[in-house]
């Protein structure tokens, strides 16, 4: 199986993350596990990555974060999108049809190779 370099989808992080907000608020674990399942084990983000990712966006208005006590008696932080947020990601999911295009005119199919 070929795994997805943490390089080439850096920039798209933020958009995974919000599309999984948009749903429903979630803290870390549950949003780094729900990539990774969605994903089929293909892309794996780090810890470090994602609350990095959740810190920017908070800085910039795309997500709001408050304190809940879990099923354990613990309390987490929790991620909301806001509606900035839901702006930008859907700009991002416009800038991506567009990214698309333009990559799949240099790749190749090797699928049957």
């Amino acid at each position: 199986m070929v795994n997805i370099s943490s390089d080439v989808i850096r920039g798209y992080n933020d958009t995974m993350i919000l599309y999984l907000l948009k749903n429903s608020p979630s803290y870390g674990y549950e949003i780094s596990k729900e990539i990774k399942d969605m994903s089929e084990g293909k892309y794996v983000i780090k810890e470090t990555t994602l609350y990095s990712a959740f810190n920017r966006m908070e800085k910039k208005g795309l997500v709001e974060s408050y304190q809940q006590e879990g099923d354990n008696g613990k309390k987490r932080t929790y991620y909301r999108i806001t509606p900035t947020g839901e702006d930008f990601y859907t700009e991002r999911c416009k800038e991506w049809n567009v990214t698309k295009e333009v990559v799949e005119k240099f790749i190749e199919d090797l699928s049957d190779k």
